[in-house]
């Protein structure tokens, strides 16, 4: 049985299809620019560190993310006003704005989990921003 004070917590899944994406465009970008291709091909290498080393956590109140163990971002609920998951097809880009500031984060995360715990736990944000328009 747990107690009232615990808290749940849903921890994203990694996807690996962002980074190896633009990592395998970085090759055909070469054979065009070398230079093109090695600043793509940086950039997928970056975001594929990044994908084995942060992790996304849902709680009940806030977005944590970790860089490993150690949190590095908080994010409570409370302070958010809209989130969008970008182009539909193929999610690439999720979007969150706050009180004071605005997020934009690759999905490096399984995109279809992302868009569940998004919707489980701040969908109200997302139909504030629709009221107001």
């Amino acid at each position: 049985m747990t107690s009232p004070s615990a808290t749940t917590s849903t921890e994203l899944p990694r996807s690996y299809r962002i980074p190896l994406a633009v990592i395998g465009l970085a090759l055909p970008l070469a054979l065009v620019k070398l230079w093109l291709g090695g600043v793509v091909g940086l950039f997928g290498l970056f975001l594929l560190v990044q994908t084995l080393t942060l992790t996304l956590r849902f709680t009940d109140s806030a977005l944590d993310v970790y860089r490993r163990d150690k949190v590095i971002r908080h994010f409570p609920y409370a302070d958010w006003q809209h989130w969008e998951i970008f182009w539909k097809p193929v999610p690439v880009l999720f979007y969150f704005r706050e009180v004071n500031s605005i997020h934009f984060l690759p999905v490096l995360f399984d995109p279809s989990e992302l868009q569940t715990c998004l919707e489980a736990h701040c969908a109200w944000a997302k139909d504030l921003a629709k009221a107001s328009e």
